[in-house]
């Protein structure tokens, strides 16, 4: 199939109600093993010792690399637009906002 054949088919989305709202998550934990990745989303918040995961999509490896690339150039083209992202004290392998103990990202 062509690229005109795939822009005139489409690809329609469902987005139910409940789900179109969203979750908030302001930290991830990403596992994987041979087959799939595994990315928690979860939302951490001062003074609550618990983080609670609100989020879990497992991927293939093929579809993980897909996201990572449309990530870089979503970002890529936000930061053009807005200005760069910046983060404070960035340490590699953890997005958690708050001082937690280390994690993985």
């Amino acid at each position: 199939m062509n690229n005109n054949e795939n822009k005139q088919q489409g690809l329609q989305l469902e987005l139910p109600q409940e789900v179109a709202q969203g979750e908030y998550a302001n930290f991830a934990i990403i596992t994987h093993s041979s087959s799939d990745f595994i990315v928690d989303f979860a939302r951490v918040l001062p003074g609550v010792p618990k983080a609670q995961v609100k989020s879990r999509v497992i991927l293939a490896p093929e579809h993980a690399k897909r996201l990572l690339a449309a990530l870089q150039e979503n970002i890529m083209r936000y930061e053009k637009e807005f200005g760069t992202i910046r983060i404070p004290s960035q340490e590699p392998r953890t997005i958690a906002p708050f001082d937690l103990p280390k994690g993985e990202a």
